[in-house]
Order: C-alpha cells, then sequence, then structure tokens
C-alpha cells in the first residue's frame, strides 16, 4: 500500500476573481494547450502546469504507473489568499474544497481529501473547516506557514487550533507567503532555501509558544521534511536553557516536536534515517509534491533507498503512518465498509 500524502490538484473551472473582485494578487489558470496552462498572479506566470495538476484521469494513469494507490490531494498555496476580504477568501476556499470533495467521491478507491480554510478569520476558518470535515468528509485542512506575516502562535489563531484537536482534525502545514522573499528570487531560491526555513519558523513557533503544550493531542505534519526544523531543533533546545526568562513551556522545544509529523520529501536517505531517528518510525510519510518540477519520481524512491529499513518500517512510512494520521481506520464502519467513498482504501485492507 503506497499512500502520497504530499499532492497539490487545482480546479480547471477557477473563476477569474482578478474580475469579479478588481485585485491583481488572485491566481488564475490560464489554459495554453489542451495538457498545459500557466498560473498567473498578478498578470506573470507564477508557475507553468500540465493537466495532471487538474485531471483526475491522468493523475491514476501517472500512479498506476509509478505504483500509488492512494494521493491525498491539498490546494496549491498559492491559492490560501489569507490576504484577501474574508467573504472572497471564502468563496475561493468553498470552490476548491468543493471540487476537491467531488474528486474524491468519483474515484474513492484512488484519492483522500484535505480542504483549505480562509485563516485570517479564526470564526470563519472553523466554520469552513467543520463543513470540510463533517459535511464534505474530507480528511484534513492544509494550512500555511504564516497568516499575513503572523506566526502561527498568533493569539487570535488560538480558537483555530483548540477546534482542531477537538474535531481530531489532521492538519497539513505547508510553506506559503515566505521569508525573506526579497533576498531569494535569484536561483529559486524561494523553493530551496526560503520554504524551508519559513516552515522552520512554523514549526519553532508552536513549539516554543506553547501551542503545542496546550493543545498536545494535535496531529500536525509539516511538508518537505520539515524543512530545516529537524537540524535546528538542538539550537531551540540551547536557547530553551540559556534563556529561561523567555520559557513559555514547561519542557524544553523538543518534547513537543515530537508530536510532529513530517512527510519524505527531501530526497536523501540520510535525512529519512535522521528524521526516524529523531522522531520515531511512526511519524514519517511517503509525499511526493506531485505534480510538480520539484517532486520526487518515482513517489516514496527516497524511502526504497534508504538501506537498513525493516519491511515494517517501510510500510509504515509508505502507507500505514499516513492512514492513521488521517484517521482513514477510525471512519470504517461497524459493518467493515467505509463511511464515506474516500475510505475505500481502508476497508480493502481489512481494518
Amino acid at each position: 500500500m503506497r499512500i502520497d500524502f504530499h499532492t497539490h490538484i487545482i480546479p480547471p473551472e477557477l473563476p477569474n476573481f482578478v474580475e469579479k473582485y478588481g485585485q491583481e494578487k488572485w491566481p488564475l489558470l490560464e489554459q495554453t494547450c489542451t495538457c498545459g496552462a500557466n498560473i498567473m498572479v498578478a498578470g506573470k506566470v507564477f508557475r507553468e502546469v500540465t493537466d495532471q495538476v487538474w485531471c483526475a484521469h491522468k493523475r491514476i494513469q501517472d500512479m498506476d504507473r509509478e505504483g500509488v494507490d492512494i494521493q491525498v490531494l491539498s490546494p496549491i498555496p498559492v491559492t490560501f489568499s489569507y490576504w484577501a476580504p474574508i467573504e472572497q477568501a471564502l468563496e475561493m476556499a468553498q470552490i476548491q474544497n468543493n471540487f476537491i470533495a467531488n474528486t474524491v467521491n468519483e474515484f474513492p478507491n484512488r484519492f483522500v481529501g484535505l480542504g483549505t480554510v480562509p485563516m485570517q478569520d479564526s470564526k470563519v476558518a472553523i466554520q469552513e473547516m467543520d463543513r470540510c470535515m463533517h459535511d464534505l468528509k474530507l480528511a484534513g485542512i492544509e494550512i500555511g506557514t504564516n497568516v499575513n506575516g503572523k506566526n502561527l502562535d498568533a493569539p487570535e489563531l488560538t480558537e483555530f487550533f483548540r477546534k482542531a484537536e477537538e474535531w481530531q482534525v489532521p492538519l497539513f502545514i505547508h510553506p506559503w507567503e515566505t521569508m525573506a522573499k526579497e533576498r531569494t528570487p535569484r536561483h529559486n531560491f524561494m523553493y530551496t532555501i526560503g520554504m524551508p526555513s519559513e516552515t522552520a519558523l512554523a514549526a519553532a513557533s508552536l513549539v516554543w509558544s506553547g501551542v503545542m503544550e496546550k493543545f498536545p493531542n494535535l496531529k500536525i505534519c509539516f511538508a518537505h521534511g520539515g524543512g530545516s526544523f529537524p537540524y535546528i531543533l538542538p539550537r531551540l533546545d540551547k536557547g530553551w536553557e540559556v534563556w529561561p526568562h523567555l520559557r513559555l513551556t514547561t519542557e524544553p522545544p523538543s518534547y513537543y516536536a515530537k508530536k510532529f509529523y513530517f512527510d519524505s520529501l527531501n530526497y536523501d536517505p540520510l535525512t529519512i534515517k535522521y528524521l526516524i531517528d529523531r522522531f520515531g518510525e511512526d511519524k514519517v510519510l511517503m509525499g511526493s509534491d506531485y505534480p510538480f518540477l520539484l517532486r520526487e519520481i518515482p513517489p516514496g524512491k527516497v524511502i526504497d533507498e534508504t538501506m537498513d529499513l525493516s519491511e515494517k518500517q517501510r510500510r509504515l512510512l509508505l502507507g500505514e503512518n499516513a492512514m492513521r494520521f488521517l484517521n482513514l481506520k477510525e471512519r470504517v464502519d461497524e459493518n467493515g465498509t467505509t463511511t464515506h467513498a474516500s475510505r475505500g482504501e481502508a476497508s480493502k485492507l481489512g481494518n
């Protein structure tokens, strides 16, 4: 069983919010041919994409060729739109959530869906999270690493995390609006340096501030192997040790970081082993970043190439950890069949 936890999707008929609301920051999907398009932002090409990013049939063909049983679908972070007026951002989120839910319902044994919510307003974000989880039956929520420049420990986000814990909502944290943007345009450093650094700041904010101490049952997974966070964690602990006047938690950051999950998208068996040694074999989920240029091909390649993993560890990393993180096993009804189409693969495992 191979579950690709980290893949992105966008509706092919994304409305033109630039014309509708008069703000250039809205992403547009401009098709260049039947099998390709440009994601446009402020009149410039943000990213060139192929039909893999919206066509479920194309995705399934790729999955079959590359040995993937299930993809977990999540929005492209450029669509988060935390900067927008709340009513408009909610509309953008709902369009994507409905599209993802419909895709999952159409192909229940191949896809699981994550939704998106407008994090600039916690009350509205909670309402849409409620709809995603309890009406659309999505498996979790993807959020960004910051909300309009505020870290995830901002007090106004507390109630959102409280509800996510109460409802057992898995949260996938993906970098967006990265730090040091003015220093990373050259060499595509925004993707290779900015994103890992941005992810580290988000994770550090949650463990240092007391968010994870307050909500110990939060289920959080970080993209791209946690970025640089796993490797600066000892430095965070040292800071906690030498600056007692800055402490906000009972234990050092590494204590709370053990609760985090990480996808496997770091390309190197050495770093996979490091994640396992530091956080545990049950905290790493296979993820490829399909269908973008930096994706791993085939998905799970780095896990396959990591020597000295037991068969149990490979099963955990390639699929079982994702099922547990996303509560897929728990959503199978008493008759052994799934309560929602996206849970079909869980019943196939006999859980």
